[in-house]
């Protein structure tokens, strides 16, 4: 018999598996297996998809919008959405064709009600020509994925109070509200490692002021600290200075929670051989918290960040929202909701609650995500 034929044998405990696949499953790394782990939770990695495409559309909002956040039309103030059946794709004498829409007028000035000059059409074109802009910010280009000729505009889900395309304005407002948990996630995750691997690892003096450091921020209510550090900083501020605001107030917040669990971590691991052989060879202390304790937290880590990013967007739809945070014109998901505080614009236009569409999907895909990385990363489920 040759040699290899020892690879398709069962093992001696008779479970009837081949070794060369009990082989397969032990020569894979922890990460494969998390990620094998994670496919077959179907829920988790359509969630896992959602948040590609919302992040994708916010990368290429300047392409894929038909116009810029903003651009006004103060004669289309709260036009209807052209998706609620404005879009036809059959004209008057019955001839079908490619999509298209009436131009509109505004039939009653006090109540925003428009109809449809059926004396002239306007195909939806693909490619079309549009706005200036720069592709990934260095690119110029004109050409919009979408869009119709002027004097006409298309407003796939509706527009707001100056005549301003919703859906251009949820597209460039997802760069703010998205990358914000991403950003800061990641800062906060940083300082989280950091102080709780030094409180952990040093102990005494050290980690006693640090841990009542993090008790101290832990015992504030979190909306109310965010307010008054927001208020402190002033408000003659360009957007991109609260921006970079909004992400360090947040991030102030959300570490200690962090540094907490990673102190707990610390304080087993640094009782490993390979921590006690680093020390032998006199590695200093701050090398071995850096190069050999710390990333033995990383899978709890990145799945406690994946759990907190939602905490971060609706930190700053908040803000925004209580206009503190993002303003006009810039657009982000808060800022766009401010228009419901009216009464009126919110039972008589209900699209601008658009907004709090991807917002409720942003967060709820964070959330299932997160829960089965969660799982995923548990070694105590099946492999």
């Amino acid at each position: 018999m040759p040699s290899n034929a020892t690879s398709i044998e069962s093992p001696p405990d008779g479970s009837g598996m081949p070794s060369g696949s009990a082989s397969a499953v032990v020569n894979r790394t922890p990460w494969q297996i998390l990620w094998l782990k994670l496919e077959r939770n179907r829920v988790a990695m359509a969630a896992m998809w959602l948040l590609v495409l919302l992040y994708a559309l916010a990368v290429f909002a300047d392409f894929i919008s038909p116009y810029s956040y903003d651009a006004q039309d103060a004669k289309r103030s709260f036009h209807p959405p052209h998706l609620l059946g404005r879009i036809h794709v059959v004209d008057e004498q019955g001839n079908w064709g490619r999509p298209f829409v009436y131009g509109s007028k505004l039939a009653n000035v006090y109540d925003k009600e428009y109809s449809e000059d059926r004396s002239a059409k306007y195909p939806i074109r693909l490619l079309a020509e549009g706005s200036e802009y720069r592709l990934l910010w260095f690119i110029p280009m004109k050409t919009h994925l979408f869009g119709v000729d002027e004097p006409a505009r298309l407003y796939l889900f509706g527009g707001d109070q100056f005549g301003r395309d919703i859906l251009s304005r949820i597209l460039y407002g997802g760069r703010i509200s998205l990358s914000v948990g991403i950003v800061g996630i990641a800062i906060s995750t940083s300082i989280g490692m950091l102080v709780g691997g030094i409180a952990g690892y040093f102990g005494g003096a050290v980690d006693f002021g640090l841990m009542r450091l993090v008790e101290l921020i832990l015992a504030l209510p979190s909306l109310y600290l965010i307010l008054v550090l927001r208020q402190s900083f002033g408000a003659n501020m360009s957007s991109t200075q609260l921006y970079l605001i909004i992400i360090l107030i947040l991030s102030f917040i959300g570490w200690a929670s962090i540094a907490r669990v990673i102190r707990g971590m610390v304080l087993s691991i640094k009782e490993q051989e390979y921590v006690i052989a680093a020390q032998a060879l006199g590695f200093s202390r701050m090398w071995i918290v850096l190069r050999h304790i710390l990333p033995n937290t990383l899978s709890f880590v990145i799945v406690t960040a994946t759990l907190s990013v939602p905490f971060y967007i609706l930190g700053e739809v908040a803000l925004s929202f209580l206009g503190v945070g993002v303003q006009e014109p810039e657009a982000s998901w808060g800022n766009m909701l401010q228009a419901a505080q009216n009464l009126r614009y919110l039972t008589d236009y209900s699209w601008i609650l658009t907004p709090g569409v991807f917002i409720f999907l942003a967060v709820m895909a964070w959330n299932v995500f997160g829960d089965g990385l969660r799982d995923a990363a548990d070694p105590r489920t099946e492999r």
